[in-house]
């Protein structure tokens, strides 16, 4: 939970940046655009009655820090649904969706939720969050918010892109694996190998909740799911599928005590789709 209030907190700074243009202070410094001498005049909007409960003017409301909105119970929830209108087609929009998901879940309604987890999904939103967060020098932060982005759109290369690019920034470089979106956490990474790639077998097989069956006989690995078999063994070039055999380019092999297969032949197999995005170097699998 508080790596997502930093990133709400750093979300709408940004948005106050963003908006920081219309209320910038002037030549003089008295932040009201008017000549220098002139009286500040300030217009005040009088509260309206709804149901013997006050509401704020908006404009009010969509001006109050996180601070405001997220430690006064059921104001903060109106708050946050009355700022979401402002920023629900910024990267704003997402962080503050999800807050209001997760923490004042059991106050929205149906139609609500629906709104608010379409406005959640938008990776394009996520991605825009993530530059702000990169450029005002939170590249961890911003890393955190490429994967959310990633998760809200697996098939969109451009965000493994992005990731790459963060993550040389923060000195982790070489071949990355995700499998519907989330990033392999095995200590052995994908193998560049005579124009193949070998990745972990296990990263693969439980992503894809495939079962898994190791012969220690026959060094052979084979994964079943969905009705389809595959049998590997390792170090030889051919591989089974249902029982039929088909030559692999490269073996499987073990490395550091894992077992490493090639990527495409597995993952197709699998029926699961294959994409390989070169400027990250990362290798993306996914349920169509």
């Amino acid at each position: 939970m508080k790596k997502s209030y930093m990133i709400l907190v750093s979300c709408v700074l940004a948005v106050s940046l963003t908006s920081g243009a219309a209320l910038a202070k002037s030549p003089n410094g008295n932040g009201n655009g008017n000549k220098q001498g002139a009286t500040e005049t300030k217009p005040v909007t009088a509260p309206t009655k709804t149901n013997d409960k006050v509401v704020k003017d908006k404009a009010t409301v969509t001006s109050a820090t996180y601070a405001t909105y997220g430690t006064n119970g059921h104001n903060g929830y109106k708050g946050l649904l009355n700022a979401i209108e402002n920023v629900k087609d910024k990267p704003a929009g997402a962080v503050i969706a999800d807050l209001l998901l997760t923490k004042y879940n059991t106050q929205l309604t149906p139609e609500m939720k629906a709104q608010l987890e379409a406005i959640k999904e938008k990776d394009a939103a996520l991605s825009a969050l993530a530059d702000i967060l990169a450029q005002k020098g939170s590249v961890t932060d911003a890393v955190y918010v490429e994967k959310e982005a990633i998760l809200a759109n697996v098939k969109n290369l451009d965000s493994y892109k992005k990731l790459g690019k963060l993550y040389e920034k923060s000195g982790k470089r070489g071949v990355k694996l995700f499998v519907n979106g989330v990033e392999s956490s095995s200590e052995v990474a994908p193998i560049l190998t005579s124009g193949s790639t070998l990745v972990p077998f296990r990263a693969i097989s439980e992503a894809l909740q495939a079962e898994v069956v190791w012969n220690q006989k026959e060094r052979s690995v084979t994964v079943t799911r969905d009705g389809v078999t595959v049998k590997l063994i390792i170090d030889k070039k051919t591989a089974y599928v249902n029982g039929q055999p088909v030559a692999l380019q490269v073996p499987a092999s073990i490395v550091k005590g894992s077992t490493v297969v090639p990527v495409r032949f597995v993952s197709e197999a699998l029926k699961a789709t294959v994409k390989w995005e070169p400027e990250s170097q990362t290798v993306v699998i996914y349920e169509e």
